[in-house]
C-alpha cells in the first residue's frame, strides 16, 4: 500500500448503481500479497465497511453485505487498527479488501501537513517537504486541503493538470499520505470566473472523487480513530465551511460500533475552531465575493465550519484529543477551558517560507505528532525553511 488517496488514480469509470443495491465482499489478511483470497489467508472480522452513507461490520470470516443507498461512487474500508492495503474501490456487485499486516503500531509520529497549493512553482517546496519527511521518520502523512493551486476559477484542462501534479508529487513520498478536500479543489464553482457548466461531469466535488477517492471517510491507527470530514460546502458561486446532512449521517453510522473508549482525532480543511478567526473582517471583496453567507436562516462567516456542534453531537462521549484543519498557512491551536479538545490549524506548505500579518510573523511549515500508548504525547512544528 502506497497511499490511500494514490491507488486508484486517473481514469476510473463507474458503473451506475440505483440505489438500495447489495454489495458483497469480504475483507482478509493476504498473507502472500497478490490480491486474491487463497484458501488458507483469513478474513478479517470487525473491520466497518461504507458506501459514504451506510456501514456494516465484517463477520467472523471477514464476509460483509452492505445494502447501498448512497449514489456515490465508492465502497471502502475503514482501516483498522494493525493493517494497511486497499482501502476503497469503485462500486460493484462484490468488492474485496486485501489487508496487510504493519509493524507495532503502539507508538508512532504522523505529519500534520496543508495547503501545498501545488503547481510548477511550488515543486522545489514539496521536495523539500519529502526530504524532512524522510528525515523525521514517521508512519503516515495527513495533509488537510488545498492540496493544488486553485480548480475553482479555472478550465478542466488546468485543474485536471494541477490534481495530476499533486498525484505525482505525494507518489514520492514513501508513506502513506491521508488527505481531505479543500475550498481550491472545487471544481469551476467560482462560474463567473472558470466559464464551466454547474451540468459538467466533473463540477464542484466530482473532480476530487474522479482523481482522489472519497471526500470523507475513516481510518484506524494505533488505537486511535482517525476521521477525515469534508468540511467545505458550496452554494452558488461561493464555497463555505459546513458539513452536509448526508455526511453526518455517514458520520454517526461510522462512529456507532465504536468503543466508548476509543479516541477520535479528526482532520478537514476550513476548521471548526479558530483564533485565526479574529483577524477574518467581514467585508466583501470584488474578487473573492462575500465573507458572510446565509446558512440556516442566519448569517454564518464562510472560513468557520458553521454546524461545528451537528459533528459534535456525533462524536458524543468519546475521548476527543485533536481537531486537525489548515485553510489560514499560519500554525495556532486552541482550546475551550474545561474541555480536552484542541483545534489546531498547522501553516501552509506553499510559499513564501515567512510573511507578517496582523504584526505576527508567519512561517510556512508542518507540525509533527508523537502517539504513544494511544494518547498524543507531544506537537512540534517544523519550519519547511526552503534552501536558498
Amino acid at each position: 500500500m502506497k497511499a490511500f488517496f494514490t491507488l486508484l488514480t486517473l481514469c476510473v469509470s463507474f458503473t451506475a448503481f440505483s440505489q438500495n443495491t447489495t454489495i458483497t465482499g469480504v475483507v482478509f489478511e493476504d498473507s502472500n500479497g497478490n490480491g486474491i483470497k487463497d484458501s488458507m489467508e483469513k478474513g478479517i472480522e470487525g473491520v466497518v465497511v461504507s458506501d459514504q452513507l451506510n456501514t456494516i461490520t465484517t463477520n467472523g470470516d471477514g464476509v460483509y453485505e452492505l445494502i447501498s443507498t448512497s449514489e456515490l461512487p465508492y465502497v471502502f474500508v475503514s482501516q483498522p487498527t494493525g493493517f494497511s492495503g486497499t482501502l476503497y474501490q469503485p462500486k460493484a456487485s462484490k468488492v474485496i479488501f486485501p489487508l496487510s499486516r504493519t509493524k507495532d503500531q503502539k507508538n508512532f509520529r504522523f505529519i500534520h501537513a496543508s495547503d501545498t497549493h501545488v503547481d510548477s512553482l511550488n515543486l522545489p517546496r514539496m521536495a523539500r517537504f519529502r526530504e524532512l519527511v524522510d528525515s523525521i521518520g514517521v508512519d503516515f502523512v495527513i495533509v488537510t486541503g488545498d492540496l493544488i493551486r486553485d480548480a475553482l476559477r479555472v478550465n478542466e484542462e488546468t485543474a485536471s493538470n494541477y490534481y495530476k501534479m499533486f498525484l505525482q508529487e505525494i507518489g514520492k513520498l514513501k508513506v502513506p499520505v491521508y488527505s481531505v478536500v479543500g475550498n481550491h479543489e472545487l471544481f469551476g464553482i467560482e462560474r463567473d470566473k472558470s466559464l464551466v457548466s454547474s451540468e459538467h461531469p466533473l463540477y464542484a466535488k466530482k473532480m476530487y472523487r474522479h482523481f482522489l477517492g472519497p471526500d470523507y471517510y475513516s481510518f484506524n491507527y494505533g488505537g486511535i480513530h482517525f476521521v477525515a470530514i469534508d468540511g467545505v460546502d458550496y452554494q452558488n458561486l461561493y464555497y463555505y465551511g459546513g458539513v452536509d446532512s448526508l455526511q453526518l449521517k455517514w458520520l454517526e453510522n461510522d462512529l456507532k460500533s465504536l468503543p466508548k473508549e476509543t479516541p477520535v482525532v479528526t482532520f478537514n480543511h476550513i476548521p471548526f475552531v479558530s483564533p485565526g478567526f479574529s483577524f477574518q473582517d467581514y467585508d466583501n471583496h470584488i474578487f473573492y465575493g462575500p465573507q458572510l453567507l446565509e446558512q440556516d436562516g442566519k448569517l454564518e462567516h464562510r472560513h468557520i465550519v458553521y454546524n461545528f456542534e451537528e459533528v459534535k453531537k456525533r462524536i458524543g462521549s468519546h475521548p476527543y484529543p485533536l481537531a486537525l484543519s489548515g485553510h489560514y498557512h499560519s500554525a495556532q491551536e486552541g482550546k475551550i477551558m474545561g474541555t480536552d479538545t484542541k483545534f489546531v490549524q498547522t501553516s501552509a506548505i506553499t510559499r513564501p517560507d515567512e510573511y507578517e500579518y496582523n504584526g505576527f510573523k508567519m512561517k510556512s511549515g508542518f507540525t509533527v505528532y508523537e502517539v504513544k500508548d494511544g494518547q498524543i504525547f507531544s506537537s512540534k512544528f517544523i519550519p519547511l525553511n526552503l534552501p536558498d
